[in-house]
């Protein structure tokens, strides 16, 4: 696992030396192991080390044996070995024992198509010196980041948008027009990031730079078909990939590995078909916060070590800023502080990790996901009189299931928005300062995706936004900040393509069945778990940030921050403040909206204040 860096550009041969070596000591925490660099009259790539496979002799910007390409790699390749046999078989000689040099022959022999043989987690960039072009490609999931600022003909890329801010050409500047979809879903949703001309390669494309030109192209498309096979055999199968990627995700590495362990059935199994030398917990000293106790207890029945640590308040608010530092972008999952604590702790032990993102995703593992009968039979209403409900039930006090009746009164494609804050547009706009309050809708930003799962059951269409939101821009955001933040490698065998192939025909009926989410994942999690813990439901990585709003340190902490002359700038000041007030008196519980606007307020005093 590598940090890398590069750009396109007109600078002295010193000039990019200069920029390219500081471009890559920013993002040092990717990799500390090791450095390299390559520049020439057109280009310079940087790559940070942090050494799993070829210690001694996977360095990396890595050239061709003529010469004629380079590449800079992050990631891991599962499938390298067999890759690497049907080159050799084709006459290419290998000077390393490295996936990355699979990668640079693979592109050689299928050219773009490269990224459609590749097995696992991986942004790379090649440099073809004969077509004078930049190839680089993200793997389908997103599990490894990779950004490009573009402007004029100014093209930089980096694992890590920090990067940038090294280079003299860059131009810091803030892009408000994500912010009012960041406040509905808790994460920067949109291609361009909130520094402008700043983007995301989103998962599952390639790039092409070539004469100032940029071309993206999707190689990688989620998809649902149903498999006729009976339960039986669609279990066997289920049961046998899963033990199959939890192997190779161990095994290919030259270095020590753990694994993460909450009280879930996704790390649980993890943990059991793995056996990993080491399990690594974080959890909080309140009750219904802290899944230490189960962690610590299953290890001990597998006879693993487990290392835990509580996090208290204190240190919650001390870290947020180093860790808005580390998202790039304002990031406001509550999970992503206990993720940089386990990361913090696991780093004194070990380089590479396990962990169970995916599965929830793979396997229908979200509460959202179900709907109770009372919710279906409301749903079987025509939707002209839920929307009249809705629009009389706005007006109403707060009483018992006000909150589904808001929600089941809106088209599906605002309806589902993943599992963010959910916040509707009109709420969105009372936050923001008159200045940014637009008419953009949520369903404008969705439909292109539903309209792809049109003819889907709403299960599968949620599912779908999910594989393209809330996984990519969320879940494998944090993992891999957050981890990288200390220098570890994270690994996720439940997200692997090879699953995927499989995962995507299983029928809905055995995905969700008898009010259970992610049924026949737990059914064979049941065969290696005990039944409460294959049972047990969805609850992530539980955070007390409401109930510590409610303590008058905490309340004027966030205040302060709330109170401060720049924040005008974004938000209606007198509005977020009384959202705070009602907060802390009780008349409302409003932690995750002010949680929201909290972030957003630290990350700009990182990075712009």
């Amino acid at each position: 696992m590598c940090g890398i860096v590069g750009f396109v550009g007109k600078n002295t041969l010193k000039e990019k030396r200069e920029i390219i070596k500081k471009m890559g000591d920013r993002i040092i925490h990717r990799g500390p192991d090791g450095e390299g660099y390559f520049v020439n009259s057109k280009v310079a790539l940087g790559h940070r080390r942090l050494s799993i496979i070829d210690i001694d002799g996977g360095s990396q910007p890595l050239k061709s044996a003529d010469g004629s390409l380079v590449i800079v790699f992050n990631g891991e390749i599962y499938n390298y070995l067999e890759l690497k046999e049907e080159l050799i078989k084709d006459g290419y000689v290998f000077s390393t024992k490295t996936d990355t040099e699979v990668i640079l022959y693979g592109y050689q022999k299928w050219g773009y198509e490269v990224v459609k043989h590749l097995r696992g987690m991986f942004a790379f960039v090649i440099y073809d010196k004969p077509k004078d072009l930049l190839f680089g490609g993200r793997d389908a999931f997103g599990i490894k980041p990779l950004y490009y600022y573009h402007k004029d003909n100014k093209f930089f890329f980096a694992s890590e948008i920090k990067a940038f801010l090294e280079h003299k050409d860059f131009q810091k500047e803030i892009n408000t027009d994500p912010l009012k979809m960041y406040l509905i879903f808790q994460y920067s949703v949109k291609e361009e990031t909130f520094f402008k001309n700043v983007y995301k390669l989103k998962p599952g494309h390639y790039f092409i730079y070539q004469n100032n030109n940029l071309a993206i192209k999707k190689y990688f498309e989620v998809s649902f078909s149903k498999s006729k096979l009976s339960y039986p055999k669609i279990k066997a199968r289920l049961d046998k990939q899963i033990t199959e990627s939890i192997n190779i995700h161990k095994v290919t590495s030259d270095v020590l590995v753990g694994s993460y362990l909450s009280s879930g059935v996704d790390s649980s199994l993890v943990v059991k078909k793995s056996l990993p030398s080491k399990t690594f917990t974080v959890g909080f000293n309140y009750q219904g916060f802290d899944e230490c106790g189960y962690a610590k207890e299953l290890s001990q029945k597998l006879n693993l070590e487990n290392y835990s640590q509580k996090i208290n308040p204190d240190d919650f608010f001390k870290y947020l800023p180093t860790i808005m530092y580390h998202t790039d972008e304002p990031h406001a999952n509550l999970s992503t502080v206990p993720l940089y604590f386990l990361s913090n702790l696991t780093f004194k032990y070990v380089k590479v990790v396990l962990s169970g993102e995916g599965a929830d995703e793979m396997f229908g593992g979200y509460n959202e996901y179900m709907e109770s009968n009372l919710e279906k039979i409301y749903l079987s209403i025509p939707f002209s009189i839920r929307k009249i409900i809705r629009n009389i039930v706005k007006k109403l006090p707060k009483f018992k299931g006000k909150n589904t009746l808001l929600k089941l009164g809106l088209p599906f494609n605002e309806r589902y928005v993943g599992h963010g804050t959910f916040m509707e547009e009109e709420e969105a706009n009372k936050i923001l300062a008159p200045s940014l309050q637009t008419d953009e809708t949520i369903a404008s930003l969705l439909q292109p995706y539903y309209d792809k799962v049109k003819n889907e059951s709403e299960f599968m269409k949620k599912r779908y936004l999910d594989f393209y939101f809330w996984l990519p821009q969320d879940i494998l955001l944090k993992a891999d900040k957050m981890s990288m933040a200390h220098s570890i490698e994270l690994r996720t065998p439940l997200l692997d393509t090879k699953l995927f192939e499989l995962a995507r025909e299983i029928p809905q009926k055995y995905l969700i069945k008898e009010k259970k989410t992610k049924y026949i994942f737990r059914e064979v999690a049941k065969e290696y778990l005990e039944d409460d813990i294959s049972k047990r439901r969805k609850c992530g990585f539980p955070v007390p940030f409401s109930k510590w709003l409610l303590e008058k340190k905490y309340y004027n902490l966030v205040k302060k921050a709330f109170e401060k002359d720049f924040v005008s700038n974004f938000f209606n000041q007198e509005y977020i403040l009384d959202l705070l007030d009602k907060h802390y008196t009780k008349q409302s519980n409003n932690g995750r909206i002010i949680y929201n606007i909290y972030c957003f307020i630290i990350w700009y005093q990182v990075y712009f204040d």
